[in-house]
């Protein structure tokens, strides 16, 4: 427990590094370097990477250890669609009682949002709680576990993503918006916002080149 436990740590440090950018897109990860700079040896370190790299944050290359990928325009035009497709598919597959019955909780996730977006904090975090709660009354597995394999992928982008403040404080709008619409039980409009949101967040990213 402790070993797994530590290397759950680990991995978490690791992803916030990438995403904050302290460990650059595009370079090797020294882990020489990062054992010691961390305090633990050089065997959970391994296995939190190993980790990482099955998640699609780092990539493993044969002589040359873990590298962070750089920014990939046209990964981004791949995932982006396919996971609003996936969360899509995932509320056709919600009765709307179930839906409805998350409303609040959709609001309050986005108020916090809006809470940690005035102290320049981490949204990615919360985001994903948003996300995962809107998904979470779907009845096929096999949906979410898709979903499960494809969203980590996106982890690198966020920082990207929410470093703007601008188009931050308009996704949470939507985010109101997407609940507003299945509190009506109008599921139409809030799948149709729900891949506006992701097409605008994938525009942005574009638009930073």
């Amino acid at each position: 427990m402790t070993r797994n436990l530590l290397r759950r740590d680990l991995a978490e440090e690791i992803t916030a590094r990438v995403l904050d950018g302290r460990i650059a897109a595009d370079s090797r990860i020294n882990e020489v370097h990062l054992a010691r700079e961390l305090g633990v040896s050089r065997t959970p370190l391994r296995e939190a990477l190993i980790g990482l790299a099955d998640r699609g944050l780092l990539v493993s290359a044969p002589n040359r250890g873990f590298l962070v990928p750089p920014f990939d325009p046209d990964e981004a035009r791949q995932l982006y669609p396919l996971v609003a497709e996936l969360e899509s598919l995932a509320l056709r597959w919600s009765s709307p009682q179930d839906l409805a019955g998350l409303t609040g909780g959709l609001d309050r996730i986005a108020a916090e949002m809006t809470a940690e977006l005035a102290r320049q904090g981490d949204l990615s975090t919360l985001d994903d709680r948003w996300h995962a709660l809107l998904v979470s009354r779907c009845t096929n597995p096999h949906l979410l576990r898709l979903l499960e394999q494809t969203k980590p992928l996106l982890k690198r982008y966020d920082a990207r993503y929410f470093g703007g403040v601008e188009r931050a404080r308009e996704s949470i709008e939507e985010h109101h918006r997407i609940a507003e619409a299945i509190r009506v039980s109008d599921l139409a409009t809030a799948v149709e916002l729900l891949v506006r949101n992701w097409v605008k967040t994938l525009a942005y990213l574009e638009d930073m080149g």
